[in-house]
């Protein structure tokens, strides 16, 4: 029975005025909030910090479990939700990069599994979550023809669909759910042959060159690119871009530390170069960037996903590891591209300046100064990897892994006061206490500005033969609006209110 509560013509008519007035620009806040002054250190597996609350945050935010693996398998009400497990040890779920749909009223999530991915819908006011489709599971015998691998990505489009992309396994496919409210033996999902085959994680939607999807290879030679639709609003059809800084003299197809790039320029003027022509078929001389494959070196594998052998055919500049990304405006007009780094432990920026040309900068490092004006922290940046962004346009950084065995991982906010691209201070926001986790997914309400949700990914309560009844992966929502800052909270208000 279909879920008719929404139309695909009438989300896209809303989605799209939604989408077309949210041009916030980036910054521009002080540090809302009295900095951690140290990472959490770690709980035992199935504690009480993880049970009830992982995160360690400035005062008067609230944290509630929304969702967990157990409490779905555990349910009364089991017959009518799913969940995603497959036999795969801590990552048999792995929640990952969640996207609200543009009501705030449901949840996607997911499903980073070596095999059989898919997706869970989470419906946030009755408390129920279904996997609408996932795989077969044959990937775990390499057959892929009706299987999933590795879903990290995961973004609501303008036009009312889900995007869904595989990074590690699998084959580097774009997936798109068409219909993501009906019944799950309803849901229509195709593979969009448009956009390149990469290791996907980053992918987005320009707010100002309404053609444009960026997204971006996660790999030690990663790239970024950028995909412009030959028609608004048709995923199926354009051309592709690599970026290519323009004093680049390195060799793009080794990695980013590797001797040929360690002192290659690779910031500063840079120019989107074309993998294919506006027809979608790849230009001469490069390698077909929509080759279906896995996740390898490509000088030393022919069969690895084009994407990455056809950046290195064009010159596109390589990063060590690129993941996230978000997507803002500058003080002077620009938008700006936000990207994690993770293996350079580094934010970088992309400042469009128009359609053929962009600037290549950084947000934050490992040696941007933390906590200034406020009381110092231990902790360290450590492996950025996902980003969010509030109503405001303030960055929040979430790092990839514990920063230890005993130690959490940890989020940080990006304080640029003056939206200029580059941080003043990174302010040490949360840190989280559940065994062998990383944080994923951090989203903000795109309805309710004061509330957003980070999932606690692959804790060691996940594996189920090492810890019975773990808890396992779950989703966590944070409120803001009890915090002791007003100024803050109208101003996050107000700027969700003009967006409307």
């Amino acid at each position: 029975m279909k879920n008719t509560r929404y139309t695909i013509s009438g989300l896209a008519t809303m989605a799209a005025f939604l989408f077309s007035s949210q041009v916030v620009q980036a910054g521009g806040s002080s540090t809302w909030f009295e900095p951690l002054t140290e990472s959490a250190p770690v709980a035992a597996p199935n504690a009480l910090p993880e049970l009830f609350s992982p995160w360690v945050t400035p005062a008067g935010i609230i944290q509630t479990n929304l969702l967990s693996l157990r409490e779905v398998e555990d349910s009364v009400l089991s017959p009518l939700q799913s969940i995603i497990r497959v036999p795969a040890g801590r990552s048999s779920s792995m929640f990952d990069m969640i996207a609200y749909d543009d009501t705030g009223e449901f949840l996607f999530i997911p499903h980073e599994t070596p095999f059989g991915a898919g997706v869970s819908r989470y419906d946030i006011v009755n408390r129920s979550n279904n996997v609408i489709f996932q795989g077969d599971q044959k990937g775990a015998i390499g057959d892929w023809s009706n299987d999933y691998g590795a879903f990290d990505p995961c973004r609501f489009t303008p036009n009312g669909t889900l995007f869904l992309a595989e990074e590690w396994t699998a084959e580097g496919r774009v997936m798109e759910v068409l219909n993501p409210f009906d019944a799950p033996e309803d849901v229509v999902v195709r593979e969009l042959k448009s956009i390149a085959n990469v290791a996907h994680e980053g992918i987005n939607f320009s707010k100002k060159y309404k053609k444009v999807i960026y997204f971006i290879d996660e790999w030690n030679s990663g790239s970024i690119y950028k995909f412009v639709m030959s028609r608004r609003g048709n995923y199926t059809k354009g051309q592709t871009f690599v970026l290519s800084v323009d004093a680049y003299n390195g060799n793009p197809a080794d990695l980013w530390n590797d001797p040929s790039n360690v002192n290659a320029t690779r910031t500063g003027l840079a120019t989107w170069v074309p993998l294919t022509y506006k027809s979608g078929n790849p230009k001469p001389g490069i390698t077909d960037p929509f080759r279906n494959g896995p996740t390898n070196d490509p000088r030393t594998n022919s069969d690895t996903r084009g994407g990455r052998p056809a950046a290195d055919d064009a010159g596109g500049t390589p990063y060590g590891r690129p993941e996230d990304m978000e997507v803002g405006e500058l003080k002077n007009g620009n938008e700006i591209l936000y990207i994690t780094v993770t293996s350079e432990n580094t934010i970088y920026t992309v400042e469009i300046l128009n359609r053929r040309k962009a600037k290549v900068g950084k947000l934050a490092t490992g040696n941007t100064p933390r906590n200034v004006g406020h009381a110092p922290t231990t902790g360290v940046l450590n492996s950025p990897d996902n980003l969010a962004q509030d109503a405001l346009g303030n960055i929040y950084i979430i790092e990839d892994a514990p920063n230890s065995s005993d130690i959490g991982g940890d989020i940080w906010f990006a304080r640029d006061k003056n939206n200029d691209g580059v941080a003043e201070s990174l302010d040490h926001f949360m840190s989280v206490q559940a065994d062998g986790c990383e944080a994923t997914g951090m989203i903000f309400n795109p309805v309710k500005p004061t509330e957003f949700v980070v999932a606690v990914q692959h804790p060691d309560s996940t594996d189920l033969a090492k810890v019975p009844d773990g808890l396992g992966d779950a989703v966590w929502m944070f409120d803001l609006s009890t915090i002791d800052n007003k100024r803050f909270l109208r101003k996050l208000n107000s700027a969700d209110d003009e967006k409307k």
